[in-house]
């Protein structure tokens, strides 16, 4: 599979539905191998299989990212498949209840900076060394629109989405002369499991969806893909730092 991404090695955490799903087609279509690393076996075994059906190469790597042992060990077997590690997308994150701010538990506010913050540092932190060794690499840390805005169904996850931002760009200054671009990407309303869940359970939760999204409709997570991999490859050689919005024009106002 000859590609931008030929020879090289891409990790994709959440790769198995939604948009880390659609990424980790998206660099196999590019000629990389791709580690998916997810927590259910039998959806991520099947990325890992329509990539080999491609005729690409993947593995899949069971991994909760907010657990740091974990988050060692897929990087271990990411050496052992592949030798190497050039891209990583951050992607996986999970979180505790929303709602207002004085009535979410501390064990709740824990939940969700540790599946959406502190999980893409655990993440940032074991990538990192791996790509020096051999060189350099390229990093993209699923942030959201909600990172560049207020959230006030769910402040909590705002904080932490604001942090994936600050994350990076810290990052980002840290590592560029080290051969290592670090960005993230902020979607908004993309069609994902998750947004299609609340579409089935409230068919006019859409309007208010669409009302922030000036392009009139929802994402595709092949669009956020798209975004993903063109900041991982040699294209996007000057880009550093960046939260880029993959959202429709949502952020525009």
């Amino acid at each position: 599979m000859a590609g931008l991404m030929e020879g090289k090695v891409a990790l994709v955490t959440g790769g198995s539905s939604g948009i880390g799903k659609a990424t980790a087609l998206a660099f196999a279509r590019e000629g990389a191998s791709v580690v998916i690393a997810n927590r259910t076996q039998e959806t991520g075994e099947e990325v890992a299989q329509a990539i080999q059906e491609m005729g690409g190469q993947a593995v899949w790597i069971q991994t909760d990212v907010s657990q740091a042992d974990q988050v060692e060990a897929m990087i271990e077997g990411t050496l052992r498949a592949f030798g190497r590690l050039d891209y990583a997308f951050n992607n996986a994150g999970s979180g505790g209840m929303g709602g207002w701010l004085a009535d979410i538990p501390e064990a709740e506010f824990d939940k969700t900076i540790n599946g959406f913050l502190k999980s893409v540092w655990l993440c940032m932190k074991h990538e990192i060394p791996v790509m020096l060794k051999s060189g350099g690499g390229s990093i993209v840390n699923n942030s959201s629109v909600d990172g560049l805005r207020a959230f006030p169904y769910d402040p909590v996850y705002s904080a932490a989405k604001h942090g994936v931002i600050g994350l990076t760009r810290s990052g980002a200054m840290q590592y560029a002369n080290q051969g290592i671009r670090i960005n993230a990407v902020c979607p908004g309303w993309i069609r994902t499991p998750p947004v299609e869940n609340i579409l089935q359970n409230s068919p006019e939760a859409k309007n208010g969806m669409l009302q922030h999204q000036p392009i009139g409709r929802l994402g595709a997570a092949d669009e956020v893909a798209e975004a993903v991999v063109w900041l991982c490859s040699d294209k996007a050689s000057l880009i550093i730092g960046v939260a880029f919005p993959v959202d429709g024009g949502y952020t525009v106002v």
